[in-house]
């Protein structure tokens, strides 16, 4: 299995850098088996059952870019340099960061990024940093000093603003520690969740923290030989015995994005969904037996990547290139703030 099997042409123009507004405006590309329809988001209303069950991810992100400053002592006085962090996870330590200049940082030194916030270079690698911040209140300091980490192809055509504060987190957020949006779920607002509601359709929340790596790409061309970045998720035991229950009375099981997805499956590995929590590096590609989901509603996702390797093994090869190619076609939203798609396979 080649990387090459999944490529194919992405025109730049296609790119969202902003979401569309209301979120249930976005398009939505259904496709059924050999079907496809070209619908919107509030059209779920009429698409899902009563019976289905949602699986949403309720992760928040948190504003984990950073700009701050470190100063030195010379000879001709204080040199203060500019320094960009990008926050990844937390370890026993502090927290793990992308810096930039990182050659500039050296272990012990402090980066000041407001009144509020500083942090100690507490170790350094080739890659990156360990950062111990020195506040009493982190959540509201990091709230005040940063930005939203927004995707690589998104930061390199604008700059975050206030307006992604609210775009990039989903109406659910609860849980803070994803450093990436489930950006499925980007699409539902709470007339719609109150919509489908009403309709019959259940909800499931699980949590899982996305992370920078889910944006890192695959550079080996034997993609089975591919490792994946590890993410912190939980699925409890309500949610396990909801899922599960849906399932024992023929209703559907419907991850919203791939990291519903991931979890829910990593929590299956036994063949039984259980509850769960730990990191998971699943990695599912052509091939791979799907335990819980039965359907998925995602983005449209980057050539060559583990994501697009999902929905192909969902829906099957063949069959994704047939709907990407009709989304370049039908000028289609791509990644984060695209549209979305609802991908059934035939069973």
């Amino acid at each position: 299995m080649k990387l090459s099997d999944f490529d194919f042409h992405l025109p730049e123009d296609l790119i969202a850098t902003r979401p569309a507004r209301p979120r249930t405006a976005a398009r939505l590309l259904l496709a059924e088996g050999d079907a496809i329809r070209d619908l919107h988001v509030r059209d779920l209303v009429d698409i899902f059952q009563s019976g289905d069950r949602l699986v949403l991810n309720n992760t928040r992100v948190i504003p984990a870019r950073l700009t701050g400053t470190r100063t030195r002592a010379t000879g001709q006085g204080d040199a203060t340099a500019r320094i960009e962090i990008t926050l990844l996870e937390p370890s026993a330590t502090g927290w793990r960061a992308f810096a930039k200049p990182l050659r500039k940082l050296a272990v012990g030194e402090v980066v000041r990024f407001s009144d509020r916030l500083s942090a100690t270079v507490a170790s350094k690698s080739e890659t990156e940093v360990t950062l111990a911040f020195d506040t009493d209140d982190f959540d509201a300091a990091l709230a005040e000093a940063g930005a939203m980490p927004l995707p690589p192809y998104i930061a390199a055509k604008r700059a975050p603003d206030a307006q992604d504060n609210d775009d990039y987190q989903t109406v659910f957020a609860r849980h803070s520690g994803a450093v990436a949006a489930p950006t499925a779920s980007l699409h539902f607002d709470a007339d719609l969740l109150e919509a489908l509601r009403a309709k019959g359709v259940s909800f499931t929340e699980v949590t899982l923290h996305v992370g920078a790596g889910t944006f890192l790409p695959v550079k080996v061309e034997d993609v089975t030989t591919h490792k994946m970045h590890a993410e912190w998720g939980e699925v409890t035991e309500t949610a396990a015995a909801e899922i599960n229950a849906t399932k024992a009375e023929g209703g559907r099981i419907i991850p919203v994005g791939t990291t519903a997805l991931r979890l829910i499956e990593s929590a299956a590995a036994s063949g039984t969904l259980e509850p769960w929590q730990g990191t998971t590096e699943i990695f599912i590609y052509p091939g791979y037996r799907f335990r819980v989901a039965d359907a998925l509603m995602t983005n449209f996702h980057l050539p060559k990547s583990t994501l697009l390797m999902l929905v192909s093994a969902l829906m099957g090869e063949a069959a994704i290139r047939r709907i990407y190619g009709h989304a370049v076609a039908e000028g289609y939203r791509f990644f984060s703030y695209g549209d979305a798609s609802l991908l059934v396979p035939s069973r």
